[in-house]
C-alpha cells in the first residue's frame, strides 16, 4: 500500500478543490483488483471518447451502465450459474466489478454498446454557448465634435 502527502499540493492551490478530491478518489478506489477489468481510452474525434471494457463473459443482462453525481459508473454482476457444470480450468473471470469513471465538466455520455466481449461506451465534450470564447467586432464611430465654450460667451 502507497501512503501520499498530498498537504503540498493543498497548500499550493487554490481553487482547485476538484483536483485535490479526484487525487483522493484516485488514491483511495479500489485496492482489492485495481486492474480488473482492463479498459483502454481512447479519443475519436475533437471532443469526442470512448471507454471500452473487456467483459468476457458477461451479458447485457449482466451489465448496467449509469451516470449519478458527475461520475460514469460500469458495474457487472454474474448471475448465478447452474452447479452442473463441472470446470476443469476456470481461467476467464467472471466475478463482479464495479468501475468509476469521474467525469469532467460538460462531458455526457451519448451511447453505449456490448459486442465481441467489449462494452464500449462513447462521450462526447459539449462546451456551452456561454463559455465559448466569442470574438467582439470593434465597430468605426464617427468623430463627436465637442461643444467649445468661450469664456465670453458664458459671461
Amino acid at each position: 500500500m502507497r501512503n501520499f502527502d498530498l498537504a503540498p499540493l493543498y497548500r499550493a492551490t487554490v481553487g482547485f478543490d476538484q483536483i485535490a478530491d479526484m487525487f483522493d478518489r484516485v488514491l483511495s478506489g479500489d485496492v482489492a483488483h485495481p486492474t480488473y477489468p482492463p479498459y483502454n481510452i481512447e479519443k475519436t474525434a475533437d471532443g469526442a471518447y470512448r471507454i471500452s471494457i473487456a467483459v468476457a463473459g458477461f451479458s447485457d443482462s449482466d451489465l448496467s451502465v449509469e451516470v449519478k453525481e458527475g461520475a460514469l459508473i460500469v458495474a457487472a454482476r454474474k448471475a448465478d450459474e447452474d452447479g452442473d457444470r463441472v470446470f476443469l480450468h476456470r481461467g476467464i473471470a467472471t466475478r463482479a466489478f464495479e468501475r468509476r469513471f469521474q467525469l469532467a465538466d460538460h462531458v455526457r455520455v451519448t451511447g453505449a454498446t456490448h459486442t465481441d466481449g467489449m462494452l464500449h461506451i462513447d462521450l462526447v465534450k459539449e462546451i456551452p454557448e456561454a463559455l465559448k470564447p466569442r470574438r467582439i467586432e470593434i465597430a468605426k464611430g464617427e468623430a463627436v465634435e465637442k461643444d467649445i465654450v468661450d469664456a465670453e460667451t458664458v459671461n
